[in-house]
């Protein structure tokens, strides 16, 4: 697989972790995230799942690992890392799902 092909690859997987909870991924939140009402975190779900500002400051990389945005007075990131199977270590190939479970992890800004 090229370059080109491995990112896009990432790309397309971390979309769907990001815009299907529980289907390509796992979605953790920090305490700051679980604190707030329900009715915010219902919001920012929606926003993560939604999110499609992409840009150099955001993803440079152009996996599609990372956002930002603010939610009812809430600064809130997202991002989206690769473990192995076991998630004890970096995944040995994020563009490969047979080796590699993706956690998204909603947060604070001033959690990051």
């Amino acid at each position: 697989m090229t370059q080109h092909h491995t990112v896009a690859r990432i790309a397309q997987l971390n979309d769907l972790c990001r815009t299907a909870p529980g289907l390509g991924g796992t979605w953790m939140m920090t305490q700051g995230i679980e604190a707030l009402p329900v009715t915010v975190q219902s919001k920012i779900r929606e926003a993560v799942e939604t999110f499609s500002d992409w840009s150099e400051d955001n993803d440079p990389w152009h996996e599609r690992d990372f956002g930002a945005f603010t939610i009812d007075g809430h600064d809130i990131y997202w991002k989206i890392d690769y473990f192995d199977t076991a998630l004890t270590y970096h995944s040995p190939d994020p563009a490969d799902p047979t080796v590699t479970r993706r956690v998204l992890t909603l947060m604070l800004r001033d959690e990051y």
